[in-house]
C-alpha cells in the first residue's frame, strides 16, 4: 500500500533512508552511495520538515505495517521534482520502485504536472539505466554536487548531478 507519510513516520523513514543510500547495509542492495559520500543521507529531522513542506510529498510504501520505501515529491513551475527513491536494500529489485514512480506518476498527473523530473549523480550508471528503462530521458542539463549540509553526506570524489526527465501523457 502506497500512502501519505506524516510526521510520525519521520524516525522510520531515516532509518530506512540511511540504510538504502549509506554505510555498510545500503551494500545489500544495488543503489548504494556507500562508495561516492560519507555520512548520513538526511536525519529525522530534515524528514520531517520536508513532510510539512507545503507543495511537498512524501510517499510510503507499507507492507504489514512496516515502510519498506518511500519517495519525495514536489512541485515546482508545473513540473513534479521526484528525489529520495527509497527501498529497503534487501527488497531491491522485486517491484516496489517501480510501484513508487508508478504512484509518483499518477500524484503529478493529479497535480497537473506536465512532467516529472529529478537529479541523479551522473557517475550511477545502473541507477540512470534504471530510470531510462522507465521512460525518464537525459535532458543534458547537469550541476554541480553544491551541499554544504552534512545531512547530505561527505563527498569522496568531486562528484555533479545529470538531470533526467519524464513527459507525462494527458
Amino acid at each position: 500500500m502506497i500512502t501519505k507519510a506524516v510526521v510520525e513516520d519521520a524516525s522510520e523513514l531515516n532509518v530506512l533512508v540511511n540504510s538504502a543510500y549509506r554505510g555498510d547495509s545500503s551494500r545489500q542492495g544495488w543503489t548504494t552511495e556507500a562508495d561516492l559520500l560519507d555520512g548520513t543521507r538526511i536525519d529525522a529531522n530534515g524528514i520531517a520538515e520536508l513532510i510539512q513542506t507545503p507543495g511537498t510529498t512524501l510517499l510510503k510504501y507499507i507492507e504489514e505495517d512496516k515502510i519498506l520505501g518511500c519517495v519525495e515529491l514536489k512541485k515546482n513551475e508545473g513540473k513534479l521534482y521526484l528525489g529520495m527513491l527509497t527501498v529497503r536494500p534487501t527488497l531491491q529489485g522485486k517491484g516496489i520502485g517501480k510501484e513508487l514512480l508508478n504512484a509518483a506518476e499518477g500524484e503529478a498527473k493529479r497535480q497537473g504536472c506536465s512532467s516529472i523530473y529529478m537529479s541523479v549523480i551522473s557517475v550511477r550508471k545502473e541507477l540512470i539505466d534504471w530510470y531510462m528503462r522507465h521512460g525518464y530521458t537525459l535532458t543534458g542539463e547537469r550541476k554541480p554536487f553544491a551541499f554544504t549540509d552534512p545531512r547530505f553526506g561527505q563527498p569522496k570524489m568531486k562528484l555533479e548531478f545529470v538531470v533526467l526527465e519524464k513527459k507525462l501523457k494527458k
